[in-house]
């Protein structure tokens, strides 16, 4: 399994990697990850016309796409799409940041894991 990390680089720009997660045997379960601690959860469904300019996340926090797509856009140039069963780690908090837009005039229902 694997996520995408949106970080604020040395630079002072957002950027995206490709993280894979390591998985250990869970035995009759299958495989397992480590726990990470969370702070909380919501829900959230942006509309079809969703578009956010440039802004950082609040605090860190995962963001599972659940229905719909967006369209992220780190400030080194580089575009995302995200759909369903995609999942990112926002964790650009400081710098120039990200917009994010909703694509294809449909909603995005998503779930953000807030981290400490």
């Amino acid at each position: 399994m694997k996520f995408v990390h949106l970080y604020t680089g040395a630079d002072g720009l957002s950027h995206f990697k490709d993280v894979e997660i390591e998985m250990s045997d869970a035995g009759s379960r299958g495989q397992s990850s480590e726990s990470i601690k969370a702070t909380g959860i919501f829900f959230s469904i942006s509309g079809a016309d969703y578009d956010l300019d440039w802004h950082n996340v609040p605090r860190r926090q995962f963001v599972v796409t659940l229905e719909g797509d967006v369209e992220i856009t780190a400030s080194d140039g580089t575009k995302r799409r995200f759909g369903p069963g995609d999942v990112m780690l926002a964790d650009d908090t400081t710098g120039r940041g990200h917009t994010s837009r909703t694509m294809n005039n449909k909603p995005r229902k998503a779930i953000f894991v807030t981290l400490e």
